[in-house]
């Protein structure tokens, strides 16, 4: 066993800063006010139902690991946010149509009080959105102060003791790193000169950063991990985590594709499609938001498979992706998945998977959890990327030398071994000849 490492306690009120209040968002929101309740249950969230196994097997310590390492707690959760519709959360979370009117109108004065503040918003990153409630200025660094402004008011009037931001907003269009996003200083220009290569989401990271806040982008696109912005949040000691968080189709590609190449059984093909009819459905029917959608979902199998060290069984994979917006299925998101497997002497298997999950349902206690641990990062003094929470992203962000990794069980095992460590426990690698010798 190594020293524990210094946490400062989660006393006080966190303020949990949401880019966007549209399904997700206020699924999160209403869950979180439900759950205070007693109406019910967290279900999905490692920091509130999963625990953590300390020590040898035979010890018997398995604590939650809410006891193990301090959380905020539910009741210490302060909500606000930005979005483009002016609907405060209630008649959002109507419009959004995922949880029951009967649950919603149990905590709906709570969600009336949350309104949304105007949001920085340009289409030409979300070309099938637009709204009325959004922020001028003279340009993006102008922006970026009205969103520092809006969260120090929002830490004064609720008397908060600590923040976090978590993007829940639309894919913005695909976008690769420019000189713009080189430097701090570069960045900074590019702000002043309304340079097209920062996008709404990097406005908003750069103001959290600035602020020390954890920013957490749970959207695939370009936001906080450019090097500009990471060496911002190096300055500022500021958590760092993403990208687009892991729920419906690529949770699944995430647990089946691990077994299949422990098991060396060969992949001739993935083809995956999914129907999709709530708002980030209607965003990902424009070409340019669906190919960063599409970068994202597509490069899971190449960091878990490995084609150049088994090029006999994944050398020639043939992977597809489409995303089809269908209006009529809500947020009851339906993915297909049909694999092409060929096993001993190259005989041909298939395995067909179709998940009719709810997207919003799947991604809320993944935003809870990821709030929490950043906050707990925060706290413990750990500053930058924080590649322990890949478990919860499709696109973890990660070391420029690095690949990122991608194996659901591998992610859970990094999780869980940094609170051992954080806690000074043994960190645990399964290998178990003490038992035997």
């Amino acid at each position: 066993m190594s020293n524990p490492i210094d946490i400062a306690p989660a006393r006080g009120k966190l303020g949990v800063l949401l880019v966007g209040l549209g399904a997700v968002s206020t699924t999160f929101i209403a869950g979180v006010l439900a759950i205070r309740k007693g109406l019910a249950k967290p279900i999905g969230s490692l920091t509130q139902m999963g625990t953590v196994r300390l020590g040898k097997r035979t010890d018997n310590r398995t604590p939650k690991i809410s006891d193990v390492v301090p959380l905020a707690t539910l009741d210490d959760l302060v909500f606000g946010g930005w979005d483009i519709f002016n609907d405060d959360c209630y008649a959002a979370a109507r419009t959004a149509g995922v949880i029951e009117p009967s649950l919603l109108d149990q905590v709906r004065p709570e969600l009336e009080k949350i309104r949304p503040w105007p949001a920085v918003f340009d289409q030409r990153y979300v070309k099938r959105l637009d709204g009325p409630n959004v922020k001028k200025g003279k340009n993006k660094k102008d922006l970026a102060e009205q969103v520092v402004a809006d969260i120090r008011k929002f830490k004064a009037d609720n008397n908060l003791d600590r923040m976090v931001m978590v993007w829940c907003g639309s894919t913005e269009v695909y976008m690769t790193e420019s000189p713009a996003h080189a430097t701090i200083e570069s960045f900074e220009r590019a702000l002043e000169a309304n340079d097209p290569s920062i996008p709404s989401s990097m406005v908003y990271a750069y103001a959290a950063i600035r602020e020390g806040i954890p920013y957490t982008n749970a959207a695939p696109n370009l936001s906080g991990d450019v090097p500009a912005l990471v060496a911002l949040a190096a300055k500022t000691k500021t958590p760092l985590a993403g990208k687009d968080l892991k729920t419906g189709q690529t949770l699944i590609k995430t647990i089946i594709a691990p077994g299949l190449k422990a098991r060396l059984l060969g992949v001739a093909g993935w083809y995956s499609t999914n129907i999709l009819g709530n708002r980030d459905g209607e965003v990902l029917d424009d070409p340019e938001s669906f190919k960063t959608k599409e970068e994202s979902k597509k490069s899971v199998l190449d960091y878990i498979l490995q084609p150049k060290l088994y090029p006999d069984l994944y050398g020639d994979i043939c992977h597809l992706v489409r995303i089809n917006y269908y209006p009529p299925r809500g947020d009851n998101k339906e993915g297909w998945d049909n694999i092409d497997l060929f096993g001993w002497l190259g005989y041909p298997m298939q395995l067909k998977i179709n998940f009719l999950c709810r997207d919003s349902i799947l991604a809320a206690p993944v935003v809870l959890d990821v709030a929490l641990f950043m906050d707990l990062a925060k706290r413990a003094g750990m500053s930058g990327v924080q590649e322990w929470l890949s478990f919860y992203f499709k696109s973890p962000v990660h070391a420029p030398e690095l690949y990122p990794e991608h194996d659901l069980f591998i992610q859970l095992m990094k999780l869980k071994n940094t609170l051992r460590y954080l806690k000074g426990e043994e960190l645990i690698t399964h290998l178990g000849r003490e038992y035997y010798d």
